[in-house]
């Protein structure tokens, strides 16, 4: 293992991580970079048993440290994506494809929709898709 990162395993811990194999493989497979951790064997070695890579294995040594299995068995929450928009501009946008677009089209296009309820482009739709 690298520098700063050491742990032991107890008996306990060595029959939790000794899975089932109708656990999910996502669980399987941190399990056995551990196991082959605690086995002596080095980076590489893990990497090549697993396949995969080394920021994944010292993503999974440093969460078996800082948190035991239960850390391995859980994934951490992510902050999410974009915030969706306020109910508002939603109903304007549904609203405005039962209309006809102000200007000599016969469709809305993604632009007018967003330039007429007054959000970003990004926001009103699919990038490049048409509105109907």
């Amino acid at each position: 293992m690298r520098p700063g990162v050491s742990f032991t395993l107890t008996s306990d811990d060595r029959r939790r991580l000794e899975t089932d194999p109708k656990s999910p493989q996502k669980h399987v497979w941190r399990a056995r970079i551990v196991l082959l951790s605690d086995n002596g064997l080095g980076r590489m070695a893990i990497m090549r048993e697993t396949g995969k890579a080394k920021n994944s294995v010292w993503r999974w040594q440093d969460r078996f440290m800082e948190e035991g299995v239960d850390g391995l068995l859980r994934d951490k929450t992510r902050p999410p994506g974009k915030t969706p928009l306020a109910p508002e501009p939603v109903a304007k946008i549904v609203g405005l494809t039962h209309t006809s677009p102000p200007h000599a089209a016969t469709h809305w296009t993604l632009r007018a929709m967003a330039k007429a309820v007054g959000v970003p482009l990004r926001r009103s739709g699919r990038s490049g898709r048409r509105m109907a």
